[in-house]
């Protein structure tokens, strides 16, 4: 952790959480989620996250992907 008044290693983690709050819970306001409901989407975003999704600032490929690319 960074210092008081020091956000900058916020930032990352507050973009994760945006995301996923976005992209996986918003059509479940309505419905009550469990514990085991909750790590089962957390677990299946990161997968997503990780392993599909393309990212703009990666030339449009997963970071698993650009790593694999870059070595």
């Amino acid at each position: 952790m960074s210092r008081k008044g020091n956000c900058s290693d916020n930032a990352v983690i507050g973009s994760l959480h945006f995301s996923l709050k976005s992209e996986e819970f918003v059509a479940q306001l309505r419905v009550s989620l469990t514990s085991s409901i909750t790590i089962e989407k957390v677990i299946n975003y990161m997968y997503y996250s990780n392993y599909i999704r393309p990212f703009s600032k990666l030339n449009y490929h997963s970071p698993v992907e650009y790593r694999t690319v870059a070595a």
